[in-house]
C-alpha cells in the first residue's frame, strides 16, 4: 500500500515537473534572455537586450505600473532596430518630460487589452475574410493580416510591422516582437 501511494506521488510530481518544464520550454528566447511566463511585461522585457529603448520609452511615459499590472494585455514591443528606423531624434524628443503624453500614445498604441496569441489573431484574420482589426489601448486601429506566414500590422498612417517573434507568455499577457514602430493618426 504504502509502495502504491509512493509511486502514485512520484507519477504525480514528474508530471507536474514535466508540464512545469514543457510550459517553460514554450517561450522563445528574446534578445538573448529567456521570457519566463510566471513574470510579468516589464519584468521580461527588462532583460531583453532587443529592447532597451522600449524599456526606456515606458518608464518615461510613466507605463510601468500599468504594464505590471493583472491585465491582460497584448503587447505588439518594438526592437531597438524598430525604433532605430523613426526619422532622426523622434525617440530623443518622445523621450522628453514635457512630450509624455505624446510618448503614451504611442506606446499605448501597441497594446490591446486582452490575451491574443497568433492562434487567436490568425482565427480573427481568417472570420475577417483575410484581416482583422485590433483596438488598442490608445483608442486606434491596427489591422492585421498575413503575408504568407508572417503576422503583418498595418498602422492608421499605412506604415507596416512584421511580427518576427510571435507568442512570448507572459503572466499578465503575451509579447509579440515586431520590427517597425507602428503610429496612430
Amino acid at each position: 500500500m504504502k509502495t502504491s501511494k509512493f509511486l502514485s506521488s512520484a507519477v504525480v510530481m514528474a508530471a507536474v515537473f514535466f508540464t512545469t518544464l514543457s510550459f517553460a520550454q514554450k517561450n522563445p528566447m528574446v534578445g538573448g534572455a529567456a521570457m519566463y511566463p510566471a513574470k510579468n511585461i516589464v519584468e521580461n522585457a527588462v532583460n531583453s537586450k532587443d529592447h532597451t529603448t522600449l524599456v526606456a520609452a515606458v518608464k518615461a511615459a510613466g507605463l510601468v505600473e500599468t504594464l505590471q499590472g493583472k491585465g491582460p494585455f497584448t503587447v505588439f514591443a518594438p526592437t531597438n532596430a524598430a525604433f532605430d528606423k523613426l526619422p532622426a531624434g523622434t525617440v530623443e524628443t518622445l523621450l522628453k518630460p514635457e512630450n509624455k503624453a505624446m510618448l503614451q500614445g504611442v506606446l499605448t498604441y501597441h497594446v490591446v487589452a486582452g490575451k491574443m496569441d497568433s492562434k487567436a489573431i490568425a482565427a480573427a484574420i481568417k472570420a475577417g475574410g483575410g484581416k482583422a482589426v485590433l483596438t488598442t489601448v490608445q483608442g486606434g486601429k491596427l489591422t492585421a493580416t498575413m503575408s504568407g506566414s508572417k503576422l503583418v500590422l498595418t498602422d492608421e498612417k499605412g506604415g507596416k510591422s512584421t511580427v518576427t517573434i510571435a507568442d512570448v507568455y507572459q503572466s499578465n499577457g503575451v509579447i509579440h516582437v515586431v520590427d517597425s514602430v507602428v503610429m496612430h493618426k
